[in-house]
């Protein structure tokens, strides 16, 4: 245990920090400290050492040099069990600095509020950074408080201790304290990298999950779901739990302003989907495509989810419910199930890179943003596609681009008859799905067909022809595509090309 004599305090927010300062002049600690933090402690009417007044210099550069000086990191550095320290300390008369109190300049929110450069510049902290690395480096014998998130657990801490703290208290706030260092410098880097192939990302927020994808496996999520959710109901969510909201999120914001538009995920795909004149038609079309399924999914929708639309959720059993906003009487019937999740999308900017683990290491891309349009859409036969097989083409490939590869998206009218997804062949994806389609009893004459890759082979329009699919899209780039256009043009079915590729591992 080490009982605190000294504390140096230099801190942006000044909220909570109140209660400590008069804790510490209670157990006579002596303060220092500088700038705002020196006025905030001097109002509250405790007696304060100024920082100039220990190095004899002031505050110079508009504030941007204050505490860089020997007498501050020498009183923070030397080593109370070592003689040549403790005599140096006497010999430049450096009191020692038991306690190191410090919230950096906002950064981050700097950023995000949209201000100039030069503004965002002003908010790299610099001796508040340094004066927590020498902190934290020396824990034997210095405590350091980082942020303004630890104040109650310090206060609670030199409170029941009369001012004393543990080793083992001073090495856990180091490692917070680095913590802070390390996310703080990262978010710098980020700002101002335009080039660096480098990873570089950090999370202050986690959350530890029931589990991971099994009971076994633990599981944890770093980020924050506040900023992207408002959960109004339900139980929390589960590591698979996001890994379905994540792909419905990413898959329903192709339909953005759109029509009334439902999807039901299972296992990170869709299995039902539709756009209708009415939400609640849309789900009951959605749930025709494969009802089976649908039990334990995530359902999510582009529109408000009204009265008419819960009565025919309630029926459902579903992990999650999703939707930029819910009518009051929609969500007292959601309600009605206790462990129903329901969340309210925010409007927020989704990472402009993605990345998952792989080997030792990690992959990193940009997302798949190009979606299909008309206009880069080439006809490819001879047989003109119509504007309703457009649209319903590019209803299936947007569902296509947020399929497992190897897929196959069979639609009509806007509805998704049947998908095949996660093929180690585009055969067998295609024959899944009309296997599929043709159990929840979808006639596909007049379908159209959408494909994540090429056709290096015309068995997949042979076999979709046979069923009655009378237009497909595709990317095209096979060196036999004219074995399937040819095809196509002795059958009478129309084909186009998109130029890009949409798979998704």
């Amino acid at each position: 245990m080490k009982r605190a004599k000294s504390a140096l305090i230099s801190v942006f927010h000044k909220d909570g920090l109140g209660p400590i300062v008069e804790k510490l002049n209670d157990l006579g600690v002596t303060i220092y400290s500088t700038g705002g933090t020196e006025t905030f402690i001097k109002n509250l009417g405790i007696e304060v050492v100024p920082v100039e007044d220990l190095t004899s210099y002031p505050s110079i550069l508009g504030g941007r040099v204050k505490t860089l000086h020997p007498k501050v990191f020498g009183g923070i550095l030397n080593r109370r069990d070592n003689e040549g320290d403790q005599a140096q300390l006497k010999e430049f008369e450096i009191p020692e600095m038991d306690i190191v109190i410090v919230d950096l300049y906002p950064f981050e929110k700097t950023v995000a509020s949209g201000a100039s450069e030069q503004d965002i510049i002003e908010k790299i902290d610099i001796g508040g950074i340094s004066l927590i690395r020498a902190a934290a480096k020396n824990f034997k014998d210095v405590i350091c408080v980082s942020s303004m998130e630890q104040y109650d657990e310090f206060l609670s801490i030199i409170s029941e201790n009369n001012g004393a703290t543990t080793l083992a208290q001073r090495k856990s706030f180091a490692a917070k304290s680095f913590a802070v260092s390390s996310h703080y410098d990262t978010a710098i880097f980020n700002y101002l990298n335009d080039d660096e192939p480098v990873f570089r990302q950090s999370f202050n927020v986690s959350k530890q999950l029931r589990y991971g994808e099994n009971p076994h496996q633990k599981g944890f999520f770093y980020g924050n779901l506040n900023e992207l959710f408002d959960q109004l109901h339900g139980k929390e969510l589960s590591f698979n739990n996001l890994l379905d909201v994540d792909a419905a999120v990413n898959l329903i914001k192709e339909f953005k302003g759109e029509a009334p538009t439902f999807a039901i995920l299972k296992h990170n795909n869709a299995c039902g989907f539709a756009q209708r004149e009415t939400l609640a038609q849309a789900y009951l079309d959605a749930l025709a495509g494969d009802p089976t399924s649908a039990f334990g999914g995530v359902l999510i929708a582009n529109k408000e989810i009204d009265e008419a639309t819960a009565k025919e959720i309630h029926s459902l059993f579903c992990e999650v419910v999703i939707a930029p906003s819910y009518s009051e009487a929609a969500l007292q019937i959601l309600k009605g199930k206790k462990n129903r999740i329901l969340l309210v999308q925010k409007e927020v900017e989704f990472p402009n890179i993605s990345y998952r683990t792989a080997l030792n290491g990690v992959l990193a891309q940009e997302p798949n943003n190009i979606t299909d349009t008309k206009e880069g859409l080439k006809n490819v036969t001879k047989r003109i596609v119509s504007d309703s097989e457009i649209e319903d083409l590019l209803f299936a490939s947007k569902i296509c681009k947020h399929t497992k590869s190897n897929t196959i998206i069979l639609v009509k009218n806007k509805q998704l008859c049947a998908g095949g997804t996660g093929q180690t062949s585009r055969v067998d994806a295609l024959e899944q799905a009309i296997t599929k389609a043709k159990t929840f009893n979808f006639d596909l004459k007049g379908a159209v067909m959408a494909s994540d890759a090429f056709f290096p082979f015309p068995d997949c329009v042979e076999i979709a022809g046979k069923v009655g699919i009378e237009a497909v899209i595709q990317p095209g780039g096979s060196i036999k595509d004219q074995l399937s256009i040819d095809y196509c043009d002795e059958n009478n079915i129309g084909m186009v090309f998109t130029g890009t590729r949409h798979f998704k591992h």
